[in-house]
């Protein structure tokens, strides 16, 4: 019996976005997990990626309910394929890219990283580093060989026995010894930070890491039950924690990330939490960036600072900024970094310092940005909201609708995207123009959704999420409140042209 991934996809609703496949838990069942697994390591052999002399492929994953059954699966795959299968547990995505990057093997991450508990999804690495958008059409023709009587009529095993495979430590042992052998001893010293842990699955690493850079570090708020932490869309009740947090213990930060923890959550002294965007623009900073990779969505404080050799837009999605990243490197750039809007920062150079190296990673990580902002600070003599002032004023926010299906996300943006540039502007000022105060339209970049810059400079940016039936809206303006009041009636408007 066999299966082909295009048709799976199709029938079962759990495809590409713009970060692996993902659907709802029930959608991803051992077959289809399995035969996504299979089918990966099918391309990679085709393409020439997997080297006949690989033996092992590297899997982890998050704290999710349906993680280890899907993990099972997908382990079950390699070892099918004559690969042995390291199960690293439960770890951060980019300590698993790490491993799989340092062993020179493929590294499978089972997450659905900021969605809710009930999807999850599977993140594909290549030997050396995250799947393309150029790849996922080769992993979707692939056709697989699903073995007689292994699968029930539901998808699920025939047979509930679960192999006993140990938890191997590599991943995060070298994901720490990679922040502890690089930075100076005792760098963070005098510093006391809160680690916000909910069900973050690097909850106990960013507390080992922290701690063993000298600073003083409190655990906070760890939950046993899956907590969907979105750093681009913060939970009200996080922005109240991190005040009331910051309130009690006078901390100089509070930090946190994502469930699979490659994307970070820092606040400043007050225990406001810093945009992802904003700690992108002042880590590329801290490591002295000559070319920055960043999507069209994020602050264009950026562009306006001055600090960078050139900024490089892409569309949303850490795809689309390794791309970006593998160019700016082919060109003879010698500090190549991108960020996303949600914090995620990816380093595509070896940066040296003391006569210590801090080898790329090209993936998604929070470490660095939590390390990164404390360091700036300090070496600048500054706290963190002092730091954050010093960019041009620029801020940014972001509102998400859910249960917003892909049909309704489709109409929205074709109301802005006829093909004719008169009528899309008049459409566009029909719907937002009151908004920005009658402003008209300066220019549309439609990269990825539609981006609306009007006259006033103030921004609208219109996206469906690529991973789940939502739908964004990003906001820009010169000011912090008025930013958030314009993301407040522009999402009001969204929910309106949704029904």
């Amino acid at each position: 019996m066999t299966a082909t991934i295009s048709e799976l996809m199709t029938r079962t609703g759990v495809k590409f976005g713009t970060s692996g496949a993902r659907g709802l838990a029930t959608q991803l069942t051992d077959l289809v997990a399995y035969s996504y697994t299979k089918g990966f390591l099918q391309y990679l052999r085709e393409c020439g990626d997997l080297p006949a002399t690989a033996r092992e492929v590297a899997f982890g994953g998050d704290f999710r309910p349906s993680t280890d059954r899907i993990m099972n699966a997908a382990m079950k795959a390699a070892e099918d394929l004559g690969y042995a299968a390291i199960n690293c547990g439960k770890v951060p995505s980019p300590a698993l890219a790490l491993l799989g990057l340092e062993k020179g093997i493929p590294a499978v991450m089972v997450t659905g990283s900021h969605i809710p508990f009930d999807r999850n999804g599977i993140k594909f690495n290549k030997c050396a580093g995250e799947v393309l958008k150029e790849d996922e059409a080769g992993i979707t023709r692939q056709v697989v060989e699903l073995p007689d009587g292994l699968f029930d009529a539901n998808g699920g095993f025939a047979s509930a026995a679960i192999p006993s495979r140990p938890v191997a430590t590599a991943a995060v042992e070298a994901y720490v010894a990679r922040y502890l052998n690089f930075f100076p001893k005792d760098c963070l010293k005098g510093l006391k930070l809160g680690v916000y842990q909910h069900s973050a699955v690097a909850r106990d690493v960013m507390v080992q890491i922290l701690s063993g850079l000298g600073a003083d570090v409190t655990p906070l708020g760890r939950s046993e039950t899956f907590i969907p932490v979105d750093t681009e869309a913060i939970r009200p009740e996080d922005v109240a924690l991190a005040a009331q947090w910051s309130k009690e213990h006078a901390f100089d930060s509070i930090v946190s990330a994502d469930g699979d923890s490659d994307r970070p959550l820092i606040s400043d002294e007050h225990g406001r939490w810093i945009r992802g965007d904003v700690a992108g623009v002042l880590c590329a900073k801290f490591l002295g960036a000559d070319s920055v990779s960043t999507p069209v969505s994020c602050n264009g404080a950026v562009d306006l600072s001055g600090w960078f050799g050139e900024v490089k837009r892409t569309k949303i999605g850490s795809p689309f900024v390794v791309s970006s990243m593998l160019d700016a490197s082919k060109r003879g750039k010698t500090c190549v970094v991108g960020y996303e809007a949600n914090g995620g920062f990816l380093l595509n150079s070896p940066v040296s310092r003391d006569g210590r190296t801090l080898r790329q990673l090209p993936t998604r990580d929070a470490a660095i940005v939590h390390i990164g902002l404390l360091l700036l600070a300090r070496r600048e003599g500054k706290t963190l909201a002092q730091l954050v002032a010093t960019l041009p004023p620029r801020y940014t926010a972001s509102g998400l609708l859910k249960n917003c299906p892909v049909e309704k996300s489709a109409a929205i943006l074709e109301r802005f995207t006829t093909g004719d540039d008169a009528k899309d502007h008049a459409q566009l000022v029909a719907a937002f123009g009151l908004l920005v105060g009658g402003s008209g339209v300066q220019a549309v970049n439609r990269t990825d959704g539609v981006r609306v810059t009007f006259a006033n400079g103030e921004i609208i940016h219109l996206r469906p999420s690529g991973n789940a039936p939502e739908f964004r809206c990003y906001t820009e303006a010169s000011g912090e409140t008025r930013t958030q009041e314009l993301n407040d009636a522009a999402m009001a408007k969204v929910a309106e042209m949704a029904g």
